[in-house]
């Protein structure tokens, strides 16, 4: 238990009380000393002011982004989980395929996506074009397209890993339950519903909440694709935190933001647990 309570400590807990320190601190490295200012930084993201107005516009288009790539990206796996736990031929190649986007790098898949939903060279308005459909959509700087294209460049993204959670979750039910279902007449369907299902819950709800979490901190898809385009719209928390603490130097009030968005996720969190995670024991 001990070297799990000092990675811990080192990882989790010191980066934690490091963030709120400085969020109760001037801490512009332009200035010679960090002079404390107690709650300022908190209180001025209430103020109305415009950075405070900024900070809450990125979280709402955080918000907006977890809310249209979490049903993708819990629900498709899914449903590619099943397909290829089935007994079909190149089983082991079409789960290689699903999975190999994943170990691409966020700049890569950033670059890659950022061309194919170029609006004037990109290869999808191209293709769209072609088959007789509109061949100039803004992918990258209009709403909602700009949602489209990052959900999509995400889902396409991140697919396979939460595949191969469910496929190893589905290769732990025992068959004796699908048999038994069988003998008691249960269709297809019926032994999803009552077999699988219940069986997946702890997956499913592992895989919601983390990719509740991976969604609510995308930094790089709406870096590199939109570069928050348009107009601030997909400039998230992340992006926009970052901005705050590198490039205008202003630590203490990125800092603040960061144990605002940290702790909206931990209620989140908690409430996926409470909910989904009711009637079993974690």
């Amino acid at each position: 238990m001990a070297p799990y309570l000092l990675l811990f400590a080192i990882f989790v807990l010191a980066p934690l009380v490091s963030a709120l320190w400085i969020s109760l601190h001037n801490w512009d490295y332009l200035l010679p000393g960090k002079p404390f200012t107690g709650l300022d930084n908190y209180t001025d993201l209430f103020s109305g002011t415009g950075t405070a107005g900024l900070f809450w516009q990125s979280m709402s288009a955080t918000a907006q982004f977890t809310l249209y790539s979490v049903p993708p990206l819990v629900l498709l796996p899914l449903g590619v989980a099943i397909v290829l736990n089935q007994k079909i031929p190149g089983q082991k190649v079409f789960r290689a395929i699903y999975f190999a986007p994943y170990v691409l790098g966020v700049a890569v898949v950033g670059i890659l996506w950022r061309y194919l939903l170029d609006p004037s060279v990109g290869l999808i308005n191209y293709y769209l074009g072609r088959i007789g459909f509109s061949g100039d959509l803004p992918w990258t700087n209009g709403l909602p397209w700009a949602w489209i294209g990052l959900v999509g460049a995400t889902v396409w993204w991140t697919l396979g890993f939460n595949t191969i959670i469910y496929l190893a979750g589905l290769q732990g039910i025992p068959r004796d339950l699908y048999e038994a279902a069988r003998v008691d007449g249960a269709n297809n369907w019926q032994a999803f519903r009552n077999v699988t299902l219940p069986q997946l819950r702890p997956v499913i709800l592992f895989v919601t909440t983390v990719t509740i979490l991976a969604s609510a901190n995308v930094f790089g898809q709406s870096y590199l694709i939109t570069q928050g385009a348009p107009g601030g719209d997909t400039r998230t928390a992340i992006m926009y935190i970052t901005d705050e603490g590198l490039g205008r130097f202003r630590m203490g009030s990125a800092a603040a933001m960061s144990i605002i968005l940290a702790a909206a996720l931990a209620i989140i969190g908690a409430l996926n647990f409470r909910f989904l995670g009711r009637g079993d024991d974690y």
